[in-house]
């Protein structure tokens, strides 16, 4: 990467807290699970070590939205969809990789066996190979979203309506996927994960190897979208957030540039879902659930919308108080979260940065004054 790239990406201060976050979460996570015994105070748990996992995969929807949202204006309330299709293609992987060593004994997945399936649904063939997994994990929601995008898009639906649309496509989803005939696991979704790559998902050595690619993911979506923000495309995509009116005037046709941070956005989720599910172990239809998909664009806000790094922050903040509140009073969450949402909205509306931000200037302001 030349100077020139660099200099335009970050600062010295944020390559820096990059460069400090890699270090943590390739070197320093690693060594304190797997080398630093158990009874040490600086052992970390797999339990942590899988938490933090999760919260990551939730930064990378969170940074997914903000591109959408944050710097071009389209609010998706139906983001959880690409989230569970991407978990859904690396669970059937994980399902397919148990082969005989299930309830059943079977070839096909112990959920099709206990439904009475005779034989592998066509969409399904070929999940047995990792590489073709993951391919339909990239290409299945990109599809989606290309297609519904275009039409959306092309009708120029936006605003309100764009976002309730987007609700009922993904709660139209959840209620397919959740028919037992789909062949999408019913229920139950999938579960019961033994292997991945050959590798047993549950040794601690496993845990760590997906911390460490989702923390690499993280990084490179970070990157990513800094990239896009921060050149000629991004500056149309803020242009159209703030007046697509007089984009179309200045000669630019939205539809392309709406499309395709869209579609890049659904595909960064299907890649934070296919990470979160090794992790957590299970996948079912409920990731699609409006108040998951809602729960994003909460994360987005929360940290600051329009600055990539704050729903980041947003995501781990709120995802982080979800983990203690829904064990002490999980009766409260979506009451707190609800509140949570409200508050930032009347008195925070550019999020934790924005606020930051603010206070910054003030003592600025002081000091000239002083």
């Amino acid at each position: 990467m030349n100077k020139t790239l660099t200099a335009r990406l970050f600062g010295p201060k944020a390559w820096g807290f990059l460069l400090a976050f890699a270090i943590l979460a390739l070197i320093v996570v690693p060594l304190l699970n797997l080398a630093v015994p158990g009874s040490s105070p600086l052992h970390v748990s797999t339990y942590w070590v899988t938490l933090i996992g999760k919260i990551m995969c939730y930064a990378i929807v969170a940074l997914a939205m903000d591109l959408v949202w944050g710097y071009t204006g389209i609010l998706s309330l139906g983001h959880g969809i690409f989230f569970a299709l991407g978990g859904y293609g690396m669970g059937m992987y994980l399902m397919r990789s148990i082969g005989r060593d299930g309830v059943y004994h079977s070839d096909l997945p112990d959920f099709m066996v206990f439904l009475n399936w005779k034989e592998l649904p066509w969409y399904w063939q070929g999940t047995e190979h990792f590489l073709y997994a993951m391919l339909l994990i990239l290409l299945i929601p990109g599809l989606l979203a290309l297609i519904f995008g275009f039409f959306a898009f092309r009708s120029r639906i936006k605003g309100v309506y764009f976002s309730i649309i987007t609700q009922a496509m993904t709660y139209a989803a959840m209620l397919l996927f959740f028919r037992n005939e789909t062949g999408f696991g019913g229920n139950n979704g999938f579960t019961d994960f033994k292997r991945i790559l050959g590798f047993s998902i549950t040794s601690p050595q496993t845990r760590v190897a997906l911390f460490a690619v989702t923390a690499i993911c993280l990084i490179g979506a970070l990157l990513l979208g800094r990239y896009i923000v921060t050149s000629k495309l991004g500056r149309v995509l803020t242009a159209i957030r703030d007046a697509e009116t007089r984009v179309m005037f200045s000669g630019y046709n939205p539809l392309p540039y709406k499309l395709f941070i869209w579609t890049l956005s659904a595909v960064i989720c299907a890649i934070a879902g296919a990470l979160y599910v090794p992790q957590v172990g299970i996948i079912n239809p409920s990731e699609m659930g409006t108040a998951n998909s809602i729960e994003i664009a909460i994360w987005t806000a929360v940290g600051g919308r329009g600055t990539l790094i704050g729903p980041l922050i947003g995501a781990g903040i709120v995802n982080g108080v979800k983990s203690w509140f829904t064990v002490a009073f999980p009766e409260y969450w979506l009451y707190f979260l609800g509140l949570i949402f409200i508050l930032v909205t009347l008195w925070m509306p550019r999020g934790i940065v924005g606020l930051v931000g603010q206070l910054r200037e003030r003592l600025r302001g002081k000091e000239t004054q002083a």
